[in-house]
């Protein structure tokens, strides 16, 4: 059991950097939701038509009979004002809106909206319209309309209880009258028990009509006035535009915020790697370097030869196998490190076995011509010895004669001086070093004296056992970039093999085998998910990584 199994796996802690980071790295997704919500607001602002708000206030009150009195203690609470906020939303008045404004009885609904506030007897009256003169005249509208239908509705309650009164005084007069007929015409000296009842009553019904009448009139004098308009609505009124810079600020820092929001979510769904210790914690390998790659796709060469170095007791080691070089996509700069380092280590005087995929051959042929440019080809001692002592009749692959170098075969695109663009010269021949020199260290001597330029495109001979030449061979330093295909077998020398998607294809876990996995992951790139699942894949077929690479964007 690996010591990874047993550690149990921390998140890793998010801190202000990452959180300044994320939204950096998803610049696309927070641009994008802020030029939606902008562009909603721009199209609110000049598209759309303009909306006018009138608004009207209007003073509720309760009805006193005595306008003029000093009102109780509760008569600021006499007023239900969710019951008067309904009679102001109400049918009757929506329909005399809808007739004073021509629009229908649902627009007036929808545009009509009422405000009372709490602890107060104000109501205002707000009206959206398309034109401010619709406005103005449905708030005003809308006030006095709820005004006449309170009054309305006060008038029906007081006649009510007027002919209630009317109606009880009718049948007290007639009891009176009907007590007045039962008294004898002359009054005796002594009246009667009969006749002081009689005029009892008639007193009691004196009295009471006296009551109902005194209440009647303070009925029919009472103040029916459910309220008035302190303030009716009057030009100019605000509009939806008039606040259109605001507006458009407001815009842009909400949809900012929502694009931040939706980097976040896009982090959280999709996470990416971030450091390298979410990288040693998903895939379970020390870090073997970091690889710097400027804006132009170009590798930092420093970075290379670090790497190199931290794969230099492979390199020397007795048991050494095939370094197969994985990744989880495509897009992670696997192939310009795979090249690179086929190049460094060609460079300090090895011979690299470089195996290939078919679908990426031709993005690192390129970058080995490049590299070969740049460091131009040394032949060592033997390879000039070789070709002194070749007979007349061989062919040599000198500058003029050499032929176009293919991968696995003898045809194909050239690389001679023609492509480079470096004109052959005749350099003389200057004192080389031993082989026991060149193969001591793990990065042979790169001095003038240890070395002998050639042309940059050249393809000198590399023969084996029957004298033949096998596959496309580049020249670079003091070594040589043997390419082949991706199932050749393991050469004596160093052997680098470029594994396609290791996720979609099976070919570099194959290779893995029987070599060494190095895994190569792009910062800010790479998905965590896909890192950790190509680690599970390699393990479940016995391959355990050796380690892993990090790419990351640098500077120009």
């Amino acid at each position: 059991m690996d010591v990874t199994d047993v550690v149990p796996a921390r998140q890793h802690p998010v801190g202000l950097v990452e959180l300044a980071r994320i939204p950096l790295r998803r610049w696309r997704a927070v641009l994008g939701a802020a030029a939606v919500v902008l562009l909603a607001v721009l199209v609110y602002l000049f598209v759309l038509p303009a909306t006018y708000t009138a608004t009207t206030a209007v003073v509720v009150r309760p009805v006193v009979t005595d306008p003029f009195s000093v009102p109780s203690g509760g008569a600021d609470r006499a007023v239900n004002m969710t019951a008067e906020s309904g009679v102001a939303s109400s049918n009757d008045v929506i329909d005399k809106v809808a007739a004073i404004t021509g629009r229908d009885t649902k627009e007036v609904a929808d545009a009509l909206e009422v405000e009372t506030p709490v602890g107060g007897q104000l109501m205002r009256f707000n009206y959206r319209a398309p034109s401010e003169r619709e406005a103005i005249e449905g708030a005003n509208g809308a006030a006095q309309a709820y005004l006449d239908l309170r009054r309305g509705i006060y008038e029906n309650q007081r006649a009510a209880v007027l002919k209630s009164y009317d109606d009880t005084i009718g049948v007290v007069t007639a009891q009176r009258t009907t007590t007045q007929r039962s008294l004898p015409s002359q009054s005796a000296t002594s009246p009667s028990p009969r006749i002081s009842a009689l005029l009892d009553q008639l007193r009691a019904l004196n009295d009471q009509l006296a009551t109902l009448a005194e209440q009647r009139s303070k009925i029919a004098s009472a103040d029916l006035s459910p309220g008035s308009i302190t303030s009716a609505a009057r030009p100019p009124i605000p509009s939806s535009r008039d606040a259109a810079p605001l507006i458009l600020v407001a815009g842009l820092l909400g949809g900012l915020l929502l694009g931040v929001l939706a980097a976040f979510l896009r982090e959280s769904l999709d996470r990416r790697l971030r450091t390298t210790a979410e990288a040693v914690a998903a895939i379970g390998a020390p870090l073997l370097g970091t690889v710097r790659r400027s804006r132009s796709g170009r590798l930092d060469e420093s970075d290379l030869r670090y790497l190199a170095l931290a794969l230099v007791r492979w390199v020397d080691g007795p048991q050494r196998g095939p370094l197969v070089l994985l990744s989880s996509a495509a897009d992670e700069g696997r192939e310009q490190v795979t090249a690179g380092l086929a190049v460094v280590l060609a460079s300090a005087g090895h011979d690299v076995q470089l195996g290939v995929a078919p679908e990426s051959l031709d993005r690192i042929r390129p970058l080995l011509v490049d590299a070969q440019r740049r460091n131009p080809p040394v032949l060592p001692a033997r390879a000039m010895v070789r070709q002194r002592q070749a007979p007349a009749n061989t062919p040599t692959n000198t500058p003029a004669s050499a032929p176009a170098a293919t991968f696995g075969g003898s045809g194909g695109t050239a690389v001679g001086p023609e492509r480079s663009g470096v004109a052959p010269a005749a350099r003389k021949p200057r004192p080389y070093p031993t082989v026991e020199a060149r193969n001591g260290a793990a990065y042979g001597s790169t001095s003038r004296e240890a070395k002998t330029r050639v042309v940059p495109g050249s393809r000198p001979a590399a023969t084996g056992a029957g004298g033949r030449t096998d596959g496309h061979e580049l020249w670079i330093g003091a070594g040589r970039v043997r390419l082949v295909a991706l199932g050749a077998p393991p050469a004596d020398g160093l052997t680098l093999v470029d594994a396609p998607a290791a996720l979609r294809d099976e070919r570099g876990a194959r290779a893995a085998r029987v070599g060494r996995a190095v895994l190569v992951a792009a910062r800010d790139r790479t998905r965590l998910a896909q890192l950790v699942r190509l680690a599970e894949r390699l393990r479940a077929v016995g391959v355990e990584p050796f380690g892993f690479v990090l790419t990351r964007a640098g500077r120009d």
